[in-house]
């Protein structure tokens, strides 16, 4: 009888690794994908001959999508400027799709009828997976084991896992215990659960991985050149990079000042507040500068619709609708919002702060003659303020002269 193909998404780490073994138990033909969004990844042979020779996976396939990953979904957010409740760069949302994508691209391929991943049944990225799964290939089945009782029930915890994989000759990574979790690619790390699972609880020095600490950060002030076209970020310092070389860059510069740290409490889609704790070191420095070259090149009716807007992108991404017409619809808006923002913004970093000390474009709508107040440019009467203010007043004017009278009268 031909076993039914599965493909998972694979990292190579515990959870991920058992899960394999335990589908190949189960009876079915697993085929790993292993996508690359920018994780550390240590030994790539070690993970696929574990993958196949040891876990009885029948093949693997490994994606380096960190290119594609920046370009088209790191930039895209930074249109946007987007943040979920005001402070989340989305940087763990942002991956899930295109891992989701690519596991559909092998499912077409190797003409397999399921997908799987290693997400737990409370957390967003269980749906994020599936909802792009449904919209990518409607017709697909889901095996998730975190929601398969048989899988609880021999898997209730870690402990059992370990157990299972020591039994099985699965190798285990020998690392130091951390009582959180933890899930990174090119743009951040996040950390969440375990001791973090306190809210009063203050993250402990070593938890960090991508940034040095503010006060451990250097004494002097890192000067940095930003150069965008289309609102998408091309030079740095002069020097012309491809969107991966652009984030492996400002990581590296926003990790050693201490940029990018984040501790909040934010509400998940499935209904529960949970805490994370974020680095985003390049991402950091981009957003601010992104919104410094629009700060000249961008109508300020326009900026202001794309803020208003901004709040439904990110919770689309947050909450795994990337590949909705909504998305679809709200990010042809965005291209439109940024045909004339290109130009170079000038910043300082300094012990965990982003400070824009210039901007300048070709296309600034910023006129000085217009702006100083030393003298008249002749194209600005401030005189003219004067009906401008009595027309914007006049509902106000009106509404206080009309109730003040019915107050009046009433009180006769």
């Amino acid at each position: 009888m031909k076993k039914e193909k599965i493909v998972l998404a694979y990292s190579g780490g515990l959870d991920t690794s058992i899960i394999v073994k335990w589908l190949v138990k189960k009876g079915y033909e697993v085929i790993c994908c292993l996508v690359d969004v920018g994780q550390k990844v240590e030994n790539l042979e070690e993970i696929k001959h574990k993958a196949t020779a040891i876990c009885g996976a029948s093949k693997i396939y490994t994606i380096d999508a960190r290119e594609e990953f920046v370009k088209d979904y790191v930039f895209k957010a930074l249109k946007w400027n987007a943040q979920y409740e005001g402070e989340y760069y989305l940087g763990t949302s942002l991956a899930r799709p295109i891992i989701a994508e690519k596991q559909i691209e092998i499912l077409n391929k190797e003409k397999a009828s399921m997908v799987s991943h290693g997400a737990t049944g409370k957390g967003n990225d269980q749906v994020r997976f599936e909802i792009a799964y449904y919209a990518l290939n409607p017709g697909v089945k889901i095996l998730a084991p975190w929601k398969n009782e048989e899988f609880l029930k021999e898997f209730p915890g870690r402990k059992e896992m370990i157990v299972f994989a020591k039994e099985n000759n699965i190798p285990i990574k020998a690392t130091k215990s951390a009582p959180w979790s933890s899930d990174e690619n090119i743009m951040h790390i996040s950390f969440e659960s375990g001791v973090l699972e306190d809210p009063w609880f203050k993250p402990p020095k070593e938890m960090y991985e991508y940034t040095s600490s503010p006060e451990e950060a250097p004494d002097k002030i890192t000067e940095v050149s930003i150069y965008f076209e289309k609102g998408i970020p091309v030079k740095i310092n002069g020097i012309k990079m491809k969107p991966l070389q652009i984030m492996q860059k400002l990581n590296e510069l926003g990790s050693v000042n201490g940029i990018g740290r984040l501790d909040m409490v934010e509400n998940r889609f499935v209904g529960m507040k949970s805490r994370g704790v974020y680095e985003t070191p390049g991402a950091t420095i981009l957003w601010k500068a992104h919104r410094a070259i629009e700060s000249i090149t961008t109508d300020r009716d326009l900026i202001h619709l794309r803020d208003k807007l901004m709040p439904e992108f990110a919770e689309l991404t947050y909450n795994g609708f990337w590949f909705s017409d909504k998305m679809k619809a709200l990010n042809v808006f965005i291209e439109e919002t940024q045909k004339f923002v290109t130009g170079t913004v000038r910043l300082e970093l300094y012990k965990g702060n982003v400070s824009v000390t210039g901007r300048k474009s070709e296309y600034s709508l910023y006129d000085f003659n217009l702006a100083t107040m030393d003298k008249d440019s002749g194209t600005y009467e401030p005189k003219d303020a004067i009906g401008f203010i009595k027309i914007l007043s006049l509902p106000q004017q009106i509404q206080n002269i009309k109730r003040n009278k019915k107050i009046h009268e009433n009180k006769k």
